[in-house]
């Protein structure tokens, strides 16, 4: 079988159950891939020793008839991911050379469910950026171009959706705290699924934002991401915050069937300046789900125009909290101090040289909003408007809508550097149509949908009851078969 990186995970599942391929094939060709794509710098640690090995016991395990449905597959993991004995950096100066001594909860699901790990994947600094811009390994790279401009795969997990895009990898793991898996995937025509809060284990994972961050799948199909979801999630006592509710069998819930069911459109997403192309293939969007015999209808999700800034202070605030710990004490980067030196100096010089601009950013931004004048003004001011953001969301829910349609960013991907010299705030609009997703606690999904005037890769976003990912991904895969979106961006690496 030629050209074994481009299958999907259940075109690869039953080319091993059939014994058509070998993971040590899959593997094989990944690995190949991956050593011919270093102009898109989307994998920063790649272990062949440790995926050889993988792949020889799901081989065997496969042989012995004892192989879940990840079993086999060659997968990328996202740098925010504590892998034990491999580089955890988080893409971040300050934790060079830093080897975990422990898995993560998902990390670890995954290797128990027999799947294989290629290596680590690029990322935004701490997950704090929209482009992969603010990386320690340098930015990410869009497989899709257009002209000479090297575009950005989006951020915070564009490594993951670069390296799925251009068949590095069968899929791969994001992390999602403002729309960091669901905008790569639109910017880079894969799909990309944010769980409901608390639905995957968050232990070992860098922590940016705790209340906000989510671990999910990026794949090729919806299919792919139902069946790697059902493998990352479920309940972990290790994690205060994830729920001890049954993962039902996602693929399972896939009929193709979504008569009766009823999709809002939200009147506040139809934002001032909106690219016509987006406008064009969201009212198209709804008219596909509505073919498939779902009823559309227009809601209203007023406190929208506040998710925004809100995020803005509820996120670095607890970024500022999360990393007060990276100090130059326990691992990671120390500076050098100058003769009279303390402990103080130490902190400030091993801080200053071990974060980024964007990091340095949100962690005085974080810190300005908890400081004592302002904690009211700002902090518990943005968590009210957090709760009545999901308000909105659970009123629509409550009149019998089962997942809202919007688009998934507000434009095409952009040319790295391009937004450098902007405003910040520039950056953030981003995530415009994703944040309140997050600050609500609910499932999303990115579908890839169109292509721009360019040819560049739109995607559409569905937004789910909590806990009903199932629902929501049967719902996507109508939009996905309705929309038949195949393009893939030629070889030019």
């Amino acid at each position: 079988m030629s050209e074994l990186s481009k299958l999907t995970l259940a075109e690869a599942r039953d080319a091993l159950r059939k014994g058509e391929t070998t993971s040590l094939a899959l593997t094989e060709a990944c690995l190949s891939e991956i050593e011919g794509a270093a102009r898109l710098n989307a994998f920063v640690h790649v272990t062949p020793e440790l995926a050889l090995d993988q792949a020889r016991a799901a081989d065997a395990r496969i042989a012995a008839g004892d192989a879940p449905a990840m079993c086999g597959m060659p997968l990328g993991i996202k740098d925010l991911f504590c892998t034990r004995g491999v580089p955890s950096q988080a893409a971040s100066h300050i934790l060079n050379g830093f080897r975990p001594e422990y898995e993560s909860t998902v990390t670890q699901k995954l290797w128990d469910a027999g799947a294989v790990m290629l290596g680590k994947l690029n990322m935004d600094e701490f997950a704090m950026g929209s482009s992969n811009e603010t990386s320690t390994y340098g930015n990410a790279v869009n497989p899709w171009k257009v002209d000479d401009r090297d575009l950005t795969p989006g951020g915070s997990s564009g490594g993951s959706a670069a390296a799925v895009a251009a068949d590095l990898c069968l899929a791969a793991t994001g992390t999602d705290t403002g729309g960091s898996i669901r905008q790569p995937a639109a910017f880079t025509g894969i799909v990309g699924i944010k769980p409901t809060y608390g639905r995957v284990s968050r232990w070992g994972i860098v922590a940016f934002a705790s209340s906000l961050d989510q671990a999910g799948p990026m794949t090729r199909t919806v299919r792919d991401a139902a069946i790697m979801l059902g493998a990352m999630a479920g309940h972990d006592p290790k994690d205060s915050t994830s729920a001890d509710i049954p993962v039902p069998d996602f693929e399972a819930m896939l009929t193709g069937d979504i008569r009766g069911k009823t999709i809002g459109i939200p009147r506040e997403y139809r934002m001032d300046g909106m690219p016509a192309e987006i406008e064009a293939l969201w009212t198209r969007g709804a008219e596909m789900l509505r073919d498939a015999g779902a009823k559309i209808v227009d809601i209203s999700l007023p406190h929208t125009k506040y998710a925004l800034p809100a995020y803005y202070v509820i996120a670095p605030a607890e970024a500022s909290s999360n990393l007060a710990r990276y100090d130059g004490v326990r691992y990671g980067h120390r500076a050098r101090l100058a003769e009279g030196d303390g402990i103080v100096q130490m902190y400030e010089k091993t801080r200053a040289e071990g974060f980024g601009k964007e990091v340095q950013r949100r962690v005085m931004i974080g810190t300005y909003v908890l400081s004592a004048g302002f904690y009211d003004a700002y902090y518990n001011r943005a968590r009210k408007v957090r709760a009545l953001i999901k308000r909105d969301f659970d009123e629509v829910f409550a009149q019998g809508v089962d997942a809202i349609l919007t688009p998934a960013t507000p434009s095409a991907a952009f040319g790295l550097g391009e937004m450098q010299d902007a405003d910040p705030v520039e950056m953030y609009l981003n995530d415009v149509f994703t944040v309140t997703v997050n600050l609500a606690g609910l499932p999303g999904i990115a579908v890839p949908a169109g292509l721009d005037a360019q040819g560049l890769p739109l995607g559409l976003q569905l937004i789910g009851r909590p806990w009903e990912e199932g629902d929501l991904l049967n719902t996507a895969q109508v939009l996905e078969d309705a929309a038949g979106f195949v393009s893939r961006p030629a070889k030019w690496w």
